[in-house]
């Protein structure tokens, strides 16, 4: 695929992996839609890369059927990268009693069913393009996370949220590969993000410190220049890639 001349809707494009997706596929000449629940983040974002901004809880039918119908209204939809999620954390018996089950069914409401949600609606409008010459009509990147892998202490919630979107990747892409439209999930390791950046220096150094190599935080830069790649390689179908530096999380 060619990014130039084409829209993308990014989710949680307002900061962060998303923030950092938009500006390069702005730069690389495409139409951005930020759909996010920050508004004047997002507006500012939208209005520095010449795109559009769409107020979006992405678990929420309505809103992702709005940001979609923005999106084909300024041209070609032809990729939705999934940025947009929450990452608290919380023992599964803790001090004061048993886990939240309300904190755990937002956390899986946010990041599983707020990425299907938007896979579903994007897809479906994405089926309806004339295929490009590689014969694909879309492209659709999500975000896990390495906890999917290695969850660690109170990331019980975190985890199956992000193993849903692992579980879903190759299912989706079978499902959607009569329409030529391809599914891949990007799994970042320790990135430096807002969610990061709210955890106290010594503990931000010691995880930068425990990634193998190289041994930094990831930047939303990494993770853009991926969803890039990914956008462009048409082979790349139905696969997890762990943007991680080889790290694997310890128990805590």
């Amino acid at each position: 695929m060619d990014i130039q001349g084409k829209v993308f809707i990014v989710t949680g494009g307002a900061s962060g992996l998303g923030e950092g997706t938009a500006r390069m596929l702005a730069a690389k000449g495409g139409t951005v839609v930020i759909a996010d629940m920050q508004q004047e983040k997002g507006e500012a974002v939208a209005a520095d890369i010449g795109g559009a901004f769409v107020r979006c809880d992405v678990s929420n039918e309505a809103d992702g059927q709005a940001v979609v119908a923005k999106a084909v209204s300024l041209g070609k939809l032809m990729g939705l990268v999934n940025c947009a999620g929450i990452a608290p954390a919380e023992k599964t018996v803790g001090k004061n009693g048993p886990h939240s089950l309300a904190l755990y069914q937002k956390v899986i409401t946010v990041n599983l069913i707020g990425s299907f949600n938007m896979i579903r609606l994007a897809a479906d409008a994405m089926s309806k393009n004339e295929p490009e010459s590689t014969g694909e009509r879309g492209v659709l990147i999500s975000t896990a996370s390495v906890a999917a892998y290695d969850g660690q202490i109170g990331q019980a919630a975190y985890a199956a949220s992000k193993g849903g979107v692992v579980g879903m990747t190759l299912p989706i892409a079978r499902d959607l590969a009569r329409n030529g439209i391809r599914n891949m999930t990007i799994a970042p390791g320790i990135f430096g993000t807002p969610m990061l950046f709210g955890m106290p220096q010594e503990v931000q150094d010691a995880l930068a410190a425990g990634v193998p190599f190289p041994s930094r935080l990831g930047t939303p830069q990494d993770y853009a220049k991926l969803a890039c790649h990914i956008l462009e390689n048409d082979m790349l179908n139905g696969e997890v890639i762990r943007l991680d530096g080889a790290i694997r999380l310890a128990p805590r």
